[in-house]
């Protein structure tokens, strides 16, 4: 289970200095304020790529089915609809939805019985003829361990899966690690080292508009503070996560949760807390940003 979150309004946040490769453009914006973004918490949002559709996870929301459970809300006329639990809900928490960039289904995690693990990611279908969801499918040993794995994210070329697990081992307590696909199948994942992960938790990353760069949040600093880091792809390589300026991190409160919009080029939402325009114990943001590769 993700017992991260369990801590995340008891801590305090020492500030921090650095050079980053990415320049926000405007302050981070509420998204959909009531609709969305309520007096709960809402983690994660993802967009099927047509831009219909878009789901997230909850905690403490009336008429789920398990304890955290995936949401949805449906583009008609321009206009969202109310939202409603998706029917691939268990019993069990389900959580970090995540939709293919091809729109044919769901990358999400569950600690629905008969898996490997506490938490393990499945992907369910999704017909666009019919806008139904299939059945789930829980990703196998592969991908999954006895321990916990989070926040699947796929590139957009499709050829690669981003998750963290603290089952196979690594630099410290949960690492994000990548698999890529090879004649439909997801080969062994790779921890992605040294560059980017920590002796600490680092989780939730996404791929940014290049492709290759990421966003992810980290404990790497210690004192019980999650703030989100980037790493710029370049000459091959991952450069040194680069802890994100208070644009962004919160002075007081986990920063975590990243995801990104097919239809959206350069907007990176996340979550957090902001007393200053926020809803509820964790909301969605969004915000616009220029990556600069020196």
């Amino acid at each position: 289970m993700r017992k991260l979150f369990l801590a995340i309004t008891m801590f305090s946040y020492v500030s921090l200095n650095t050079a980053q490769n990415i320049k926000f453009i405007e302050k981070p914006e509420l998204v959909f304020p009531h609709l969305v973004s309520t007096e709960k918490s809402e983690i994660k949002l993802t967009f099927s790529p047509d831009g219909t559709r878009m789901l997230w996870g909850t905690v403490g929301w009336e008429n789920g089915i398990g304890g955290w459970d995936i949401w949805e809300c449906v583009k008609e006329n321009e206009t969202w609809s109310k939202p409603k639990p998706v029917s691939f809900n268990s019993t069990s928490n389900d959580f970090d939805p995540c939709f293919s960039l091809d729109g044919k289904g769901v990358y999400f995690f569950s600690n629905r019985e008969n898996g490997f693990g506490g938490d393990d990611i499945y992907f369910v279908p999704f017909d666009n003829k019919t806008k139904t969801y299939g059945s789930s499918i829980n990703l196998g040993e592969n991908i999954n361990s006895k321990g916990d794995e989070w926040g699947p994210v796929i590139s957009e070329d499709g050829n690669a899966l981003i998750f963290c697990t603290d089952g196979r081992g690594g630099l410290g307590k949960h690492d994000i690690f990548i698999s890529e696909l090879e004649n439909g199948k997801w080969r062994s994942p790779k921890n992605m080292g040294h560059e980017i992960n920590s002796p600490l938790d680092d989780f939730d990353p996404v791929f940014l508009s290049d492709g290759k760069s990421i966003v992810f949040a980290s404990e790497r600093k210690g004192l019980d503070q999650v703030d989100l880091f980037l790493s710029v792809w370049k000459e091959n390589k991952y450069s040194t996560p680069a802890v994100l300026d208070s644009t962004i991190n919160s002075k007081d409160f986990w920063d975590f949760g990243c995801s990104t919009n097919p239809q959206e080029k350069n907007i990176l939402y996340f979550n957090s807390h902001k007393p200053e325009n926020g809803i509820g114990k964790v909301d969605v943001y969004k915000i616009k940003y220029v990556i600069h590769k020196k």
